[in-house]
C-alpha cells in the first residue's frame, strides 16, 4: 500500500512539472508571437494579393500550399538552424535579430517612401505575378509567396528564439519553437483565409439572404476594401515599432546605450506627466520613439537593400531553400 501511495505521490509530483512546463512553453510562445507583431502582419496582408485574378475556387487551395510552404520554411529548415545557433552561436542571436528588426524598418520605410514618390515599383518587385495561365501560373505564384514567406519565417523564428531564456534546455527552446511556427502559421493563413474568401461570403449572403442577412452581407463587401487598408497601414506601423525596438535594444545588448537610455528617459517624463494613464503613456512615447527610429533606419537602407542584399537572397539564400523543399518534396512523392 505504502508503494502504491509513493507511486501516485511520484505521478503528481510528475504531472505538476509537466503542467508547469506548459504553461511555461504557452507563456513563452505567446510573449514571442507578441513579439513578431510586426512580422504577422504584413505576412497576412502580403499573402491575400497572390491569389487575385483566380477563380474563387482555387483560392482556398492556393492558400493552403502557401501554408504548407510556410510550415516547411519554419519547422524543416528554421527551427533545426535557429536551434544549431542557440548551442554553437548563441553570440549570433543578437547580431542576426538586428538584421531581422533592420529588414522591418526596411518594408515599413519602403512602403512610405512610395507613398510620396507615388512609383508602384515596390508591389512590382515584391509581389509579382507572372505572367501565365492555369496549373503554371498558379505553381508561380504559390512559389513566389513562399520565398517571401521564408523571409518574414526567418524574422518571426529569430524574434522567438531571442524570447527564450537562455538557461531554458534545448529540448525546452525546440518545444516553444515548435509552438510559435505552428500557432503563428495557422494564425497567419487562417486569417488569410478569412480575408480572401470574405468578399464570396458577403455577395453570397446579399444576393440569397433576406432583410439583415443581406444587410449584412452587403456590409461585408463594402467593408473589406477598407480593412485591407487599414490592415497595411497597421501592418507598416508594426514594422517600424517593432523594427525599431529590436535595433534600438540590440544595440544597448552590443554596448551603446544612448537610444535606449534617451527614449527610456522620455517615456518616463511622459509617464509622469500623465500620471492617470502613465504606464499606457510611457509605452505609447517609446513606440513612438522606436517608430521614428525605425523609420529614418529603413529610408537609410532603402538604397543598400534594393540594390545589394535583396539581390544577394534572390541569389543565394532564397534558391537554396527552394531547392531543399523541392528535394523534400520529390522524397515524399517518392
Amino acid at each position: 500500500m505504502s508503494g502504491l501511495i509513493a507511486l501516485l505521490d511520484d505521478v503528481a509530483a510528475i504531472s505538476k512539472v509537466a503542467a508547469a512546463s506548459i504553461d511555461d512553453v504557452a507563456g513563452q510562445a505567446a510573449k514571442a508571437g507578441a513579439k513578431a507583431a510586426g512580422a504577422l502582419i504584413d505576412d497576412a496582408a502580403v499573402t491575400p494579393k497572390y491569389v487575385q485574378g483566380f477563380h474563387a475556387s482555387r483560392e482556398l487551395p492556393i492558400v493552403w500550399k502557401i501554408a504548407k510552404g510556410s510550415f516547411f520554411n519554419k519547422l524543416v529548415i528554421l527551427l533545426p538552424v535557429a536551434l544549431l545557433l542557440s548551442v554553437f552561436a548563441p553570440w549570433l542571436i543578437t547580431p542576426l535579430l538586428m538584421i531581422g528588426g533592420s529588414y522591418l524598418c526596411f518594408e515599413g520605410a519602403e512602403k512610405i517612401a512610395h507613398l510620396f514618390v507615388h512609383s508602384d515599383r515596390h508591389d512590382s518587385e515584391k509581389h509579382t505575378h507572372p505572367k501565365g495561365d492555369g496549373a503554371a501560373l498558379e505553381e508561380q505564384r504559390v512559389a513566389g509567396a513562399i520565398k517571401t514567406d521564408f523571409i518574414l519565417s526567418a524574422e518571426i523564428m529569430t524574434i522567438a528564439l531571442s524570447t527564450i531564456p537562455a538557461e531554458d534546455s534545448l529540448w525546452m527552446k525546440g518545444v516553444i519553437l515548435l509552438v510559435v511556427a505552428i500557432g503563428i502559421t495557422v494564425a497567419v493563413y487562417g486569417a488569410v483565409a478569412l480575408i480572401v474568401k470574405a468578399d464570396d461570403v458577403g455577395v453570397h449572403l446579399a444576393t440569397q439572404g433576406r432583410g439583415a442577412v443581406a444587410a449584412l452581407g452587403r456590409g461585408i463587401v463594402k467593408v473589406m476594401p477598407g480593412l485591407m487598408t487599414a490592415l497595411t497601414i497597421i501592418g507598416t506601423a508594426a514594422m517600424l515599432w517593432v523594427g525599431g525596438n529590436i535595433v534600438i535594444h540590440g544595440l544597448a545588448d552590443l554596448g551603446w546605450h544612448a537610444p535606449y537610455d534617451w527614449i527610456h528617459h522620455q517615456a518616463e517624463a511622459v509617464g509622469h506627466m500623465i500620471t492617470r494613464f502613465s504606464g499606457a503613456a510611457s509605452w505609447a512615447t517609446t513606440a513612438f520613439f522606436d517608430g521614428i527610429a525605425g523609420l529614418i533606419l529603413g529610408l537609410l537602407l532603402i538604397p543598400l537593400a534594393t540594390r545589394i542584399i535583396n539581390p544577394m537572397l534572390q541569389a543565394t539564400v532564397i534558391p537554396a531553400a527552394a531547392r531543399l523543399r523541392s528535394l523534400f518534396g520529390a522524397k515524399s512523392e517518392n
